[in-house]
């Protein structure tokens, strides 16, 4: 695994700057590979799948760690808005799920009174110790063979609008095979 510095230098080249996120998404993401005894992710990749909860600076920095990325399908999203991320291990079965500390923000202030939020809270995150930034918790994640990376299966055709489904992701409603959005509420709505 590389340092905290280099991590954060990939970060910043990556995300395109560094802020309190990007530190505290590099440090999670670092604890969670520790957790899991994973030394190279790069090696290690097809090993894990990481769970992100929240879309802000720290899923890049988590992603960018781990190296799980969506189209590899090794990074899930879950809209949560929580700064947490949970590592599950496909070999083991253990899992760990990381979430910042609530009082991180206050400890930050304390710690650097002179300086403004964001360089306090970069400055205090990059030296906490992982126990006053993180609360971790040893999880089991159930992870079904559709949601696993490189997995396989027939695209199917969605009866109501034509569209391909991938990985299972079709539902049935009164007999008929439906995408997720012909079958319920979706994101969007269609301009006639």
């Amino acid at each position: 695994m590389k340092t905290l510095d280099e991590y954060l230098e990939l970060a910043r080249q990556a995300h395109g700057h560094i802020c309190a996120g990007q530190v505290l998404g590099v440090r999670m993401g670092m604890l969670g590979l520790r957790e899991l005894k994973i030394d190279d992710p790069e090696k290690e990749r097809k090993r894990f799948v990481t769970y992100i909860e929240i879309d802000r600076c720290a899923t890049d920095a988590i992603a960018l760690v781990t190296g799980c990325r969506l189209g590899k399908r090794s990074l899930k999203f879950f809209d949560w808005g929580k700064m947490a991320a949970t590592f599950a291990d496909l070999q083991s079965g253990h899992g760990v799920r990381i979430v910042a500390r609530e009082d991180s923000k206050e400890r930050a202030r304390q710690m650097f009174p002179e300086l403004q939020k964001e360089q306090a809270q970069q400055k205090a995150y990059r030296s906490l110790p992982d126990a006053d930034l993180f609360e971790t918790q040893p999880v089991h994640v159930e992870i079904r063979s559709e949601d696993l990376p490189g997995y396989k299966a027939p695209r199917i055709v969605c009866d109501e609008c034509g569209e391909g489904v991938n990985f299972n992701r079709q539902v049935i409603v009164s007999s008929r095979t439906l995408c997720r959005a012909c079958a319920g509420p979706r994101y969007y709505e269609p301009i006639a």
